[in-house]
């Protein structure tokens, strides 16, 4: 990318959005990572740690404050929020390489650029790299033009991107900072298989105890073997457990709401 590209008037502009509730530990580093933005938007919701007196010492920052329903209606809602029509998502966990920041300035400045990019991720666990365990072909929709792309309602969690045009992937991946300590890892899990549940439970679907016991085995099982966590051993073990005790979850959840309106 050019410097003269660059320093152009009429270059396409770039928003970053960032949703975060209690994000102290991870808040600071990644503000200071994307000081390439033309507008950053932090959308809180109501973080009762240090996070919006850290967000708040970023002069070139934006916070707005938003109750939590769900990842989707977040998403959705910071999109609207935004000036620009290139939108960069990235999560107070993630970190964006040099060559990954050079890399999205020059697509958003191409003649030809797609509608949305895939951009692959590096799981680290506590600070190390995870190679195996179902993270070796992580991708996810980071870069798109807002003009085309809207999050599906339907999903309350693992947000799906519908794309109207066409879609390529990066080359530079996102370092993805997910896993601090077991038991942080374990309740994000909790989290999401009690999204994942009312989902589905939205969607007139139901659960069973046969489900509850053989989906979270068959999970752990086709990450562990098929998906090579085995290679990443203990670290490995631990990453398939959690995946799977979050299978465990939406279904337990979605048996006690599905049970209860009966």
């Amino acid at each position: 990318m050019s410097e003269e590209l660059m320093n152009t008037t009429d270059r396409e502009k770039l928003s970053v959005l960032i949703i975060t509730l209690n994000e102290e530990g991870h808040i600071k580093s990644l503000l200071e990572d994307i000081d390439f933005a033309d507008e950053i938007i932090v959308v809180d919701s109501y973080s009762t740690d240090r996070t919006l007196d850290i967000i708040e010492s970023f002069k070139n920052v934006k916070v707005i404050q938003n109750p939590f329903v769900n990842y989707t209606s977040q998403r959705n809602f910071a999109i609207d929020q935004a000036k620009n029509s290139w939108i960069l998502f990235i999560d107070a966990d993630e970190r964006l390489t040099p060559e990954l920041k050079l890399e999205i300035a020059a697509t958003i400045n191409q003649k030809d650029t797609a509608s949305a990019y895939f951009i692959y991720r590096t799981f680290m666990f506590q600070s190390r790299k995870l190679h195996f365990s179902g993270w070796q072909t992580d991708k996810i929709f980071r870069l798109f033009n807002k003009t085309n792309c809207r999050y599906n309602q339907d999903r309350m969690v693992h947000e799906k991107l519908i794309v109207n045009g066409s879609i390529s992937t990066l080359k530079n991946k996102i370092i993805h900072f997910s896993y601090t300590s077991f038991s942080d890892y374990k309740a994000k899990m909790y989290s999401y298989g009690v999204l994942k549940a009312n989902e589905k439970q939205k969607k007139g679907q139901k659960s069973s105890r046969l489900l509850m016991i053989f989906h979270p085995v068959y999970t752990f099982l086709y990450q562990f073997l098929v998906r090579l966590g085995f290679l990443d051993g203990a670290k490995g073990i631990t990453i398939c457990y959690l995946n799977a005790y979050s299978v465990f979850i939406r279904y337990k959840e979605l048996f006690r709401i599905t049970s209860s309106k009966t």
